[in-house]
């Protein structure tokens, strides 16, 4: 798990465009740019196979955007394990993100990593849907998407 390189950059930003289908990411009223986030990525013989965006603020990180482009592979928990270390190197008391009412795989994996659910913004999707209207209205296990929980994993100290 490292920062990409330069070079590897324009590659992982196409990677994370495909995955979320814009570089703009709606989530809880804010347009985020995820080419203009900060990005952890995973490595692997060469090969991109995952990468987590996030921003800090007031002693809090956010995850913009996590990806295992590999699904089941133990990427998301590696991920997830540098983006704490980034957290407590940087400063933040509390990794936070968002998922939407549909996404339970997400919803799994974060609950059984530490993240307690915080808050829950019904219909913030349909909102969200004004401004990028490509966002789906049927998610995953044929579940509408409307929508949005966070999550948080408070730091302790190591």
């Amino acid at each position: 798990m490292r920062a990409p390189t330069m070079v590897e950059l324009p590659a992982v930003h196409r990677r994370v465009i495909a995955a979320w289908g814009a570089p703009i990411m709606v989530v809880h009223g804010v347009g985020y740019d995820l080419t203009a986030l900060p990005v952890i990525v995973a490595m692997h013989r060469g090969h991109l196979v995952g990468a987590v965006t996030y921003r800090i603020d007031a002693g809090r990180m956010e995850l913009a955007s996590m990806n295992a482009f590999q699904p089941r592979r133990g990427i998301g928990t590696a991920l997830l394990g540098a983006v704490v270390r980034t957290a407590r190197h940087r400063g933040a008391d509390l990794v936070w993100c968002t998922t939407t009412n549909d996404n339970l795989d997400a919803l799994r994996f974060y609950q059984r990593r530490g993240f307690r659910l915080v808050g829950i913004r019904p219909g913030a999707v349909d909102q969200s849907r004004r401004r990028r209207p490509e966002i789906p209205t049927v998610g995953a296990y044929g579940i509408a998407i409307r929508d949005e929980l966070d999550l948080a994993l408070e730091l302790r100290s190591p």
